[in-house]
C-alpha cells in the first residue's frame, strides 16, 4: 500500500473526504510530521494495540567493504526502531 492508497482507504474507513484523509496523513507521517517531530526530539511515540516507534543510538563500529574487503569505520548514529504492539502482531499472524 502507498500513500495514495493509505488517503484512499482512510477516506472510505472514515467517511471523510480525501482532502481531509490526505491531511491526516501528511500531519502523521511526512518529515515533518508528528511522529517524526517527537521521534527527533527523543521521545518514544506509543499507540497501543499497534506498536512503538523509538530512536536508539547505534555506536561507531568497524565493518568490510564488501566489493573490496577492505575494513572501514562505519560511524555512530541514530536510528528509528518500530516494534509491533501485541494487537498488530496477532492481527498479523493470524492464520486465514
Amino acid at each position: 500500500m502507498n500513500k495514495s492508497e493509505l488517503v484512499h482507504a482512510l477516506a472510505s474507513r472514515a467517511k471523510m473526504s480525501k482532502v481531509e484523509a490526505a491531511r491526516a496523513v501528511e500531519a502523521l507521517f511526512t518529515p515533518a510530521g508528528v511522529i517524526a517531530t517527537e521521534l527527533r526530539k527523543g521521545a518514544k511515540v506509543q499507540i497501543s494495540g499497534f506498536g512503538n516507534f523509538e530512536t536508539r543510538k547505534r555506536a561507531a563500529r568497524k565493518g568490510r567493504n564488501p566489493r573490496t574487503g577492505k575494513e572501514i569505520q562505519i560511524k555512530a548514529s541514530v536510528v528509528t526502531v518500530f516494534r509491533a504492539g501485541k494487537g498488530l502482531k496477532e492481527i498479523v499472524g493470524r492464520k486465514k
